[in-house]
């Protein structure tokens, strides 16, 4: 609980690194992988093995820039003895890979986990019948600014948080992710997961959702803006506000949380959306309990590539019995696929009607 005086440099913003890590194996050489997993894991320290990718060409540019191995099939990356293999492959594609793995195996499977709630109940199945040691990649728990927002509400600098406000209006790259292009579930399966994710950490379960997400006559992707409501009773309000498609100059871009509590707020700019993915340095501003203005939490790292190395010090830690609790693993990272799976039938059911004139 707090101790009467602030002290933002307090806050917790990594996770603790593991004492002899285990070689990683990667599952795909998408462009996530490149300007995320392996600058996270050279900071780190952590051994990269090598690196499969169905395109061989593709594996081998990214293994010659690292000095890795380039794998030829799944079956010889899932050779590699004692490894964490670390699944960057579309969402279709998790279940044949971790089918491939030896029973036992300590897996981190990138967000979401499959295409819909039925995938992720295969994997979650597979998992179990094989006795992996499997998390989500929900790394947006894991950022500096993450980390350090949940430890000032453990602390109580906050109070009881009673209000949470995600407002996004900016452009994102979709053509990036070529796989996406095509996607039947884009915005809300692979972007705003993270966001129904890291809420579910901070409040809990909601009771339900209500929700649209819809795509725009600019492109054919096929959903790229969403509104969101949570239900958390009557104390909590949560709401989302999601606009991929605001191209029109930085000026009135944001991409921003508001954190409100019965007796502090938060706010927090993720830097890394606005002109993705060389992004904007992240903020996190604290208005503490007792306090009489905000005061800037001084973050020892970004979203990319820093909240990938504790994402990944987690499962190594696990593997190692160093830590106690594997964060999103595959059990509770199927309660945020549920969720998702929620917003998705609110967006397909009508809304309410509104009553004709008499």
């Amino acid at each position: 609980m707090t101790d009467g005086v602030f002290d933002p440099a307090s806050l917790c913003q990594s996770w603790a690194k593991p004492s002899k890590p285990r070689p990683i194996v990667i599952f795909g050489a998408g462009s996530i992988v490149g300007d995320a997993h392996f600058p996270a894991y050279g900071k780190a320290g952590f051994p990269v093995a090598g690196v499969f990718d169905p395109d061989h060409a593709k594996a081998e540019r990214l293994a010659q820039k690292w000095g890795v191995t380039a794998y030829r099939s799944v079956e010889e990356a899932a050779a590699i003895e004692n490894a964490v293999f670390d699944l960057a492959t579309p969402p279709a594609r998790h279940a044949g890979v971790l089918r491939a793995l030896p029973d036992g195996a300590v897996a981190l499977i990138q967000k979401p986990m499959g295409s819909d709630l039925t995938e992720a109940t295969e994997i979650l199945e597979i998992c179990r019948s094989k006795n992996l040691k499997a998390a989500v990649n929900f790394q947006l728990r894991f950022a500096p600014m993450m980390l350090a927002l949940k430890d000032a509400i453990a602390r109580g600098w906050l109070g009881d948080v009673v209000d949470f406000d995600a407002w996004l209006a900016l452009a994102t790259p979709w053509q990036l992710w070529e796989f996406l292009l095509k996607a039947p579930r884009v915005e809300i399966a692979m972007h705003s997961i993270h966001y129904l994710d890291l809420i579910r950490q901070l409040l809990g379960d909601p009771g339900g959702v209500h929700a649209k997400t819809l795509g725009h006559p600019g492109h054919k992707v096929a959903q790229t803006r969403t509104s969101a409501i949570l239900d958390y009773g009557d104390t909590v309000r949560c709401a989302l506000s999601i606009n991929h498609d605001h191209k029109f100059g930085r000026k009135h871009q944001a991409c921003e949380f508001r954190i409100c509590g019965t007796e502090g707020a938060a706010y927090l700019k993720l830097g890394l959306n606005l002109d993705y993915p060389r992004g904007e340095p992240d903020i996190l501003e604290i208005y503490p309990k007792g306090g009489s203005d905000w005061i800037t939490v001084p973050l020892v790292g970004e979203w990319f590539p820093d909240a990938f190395v504790g994402r990944m010090a987690n499962v190594q830690r696990y593997a190692s019995g160093e830590d106690t609790e594997l964060v999103s693993s595959v059990e509770d990272g199927w309660n945020t696929m549920a969720l998702v799976e929620a917003a998705y039938q609110s967006s397909a059911a009508p809304a309410t009607p509104i009553a004709a004139r008499p």
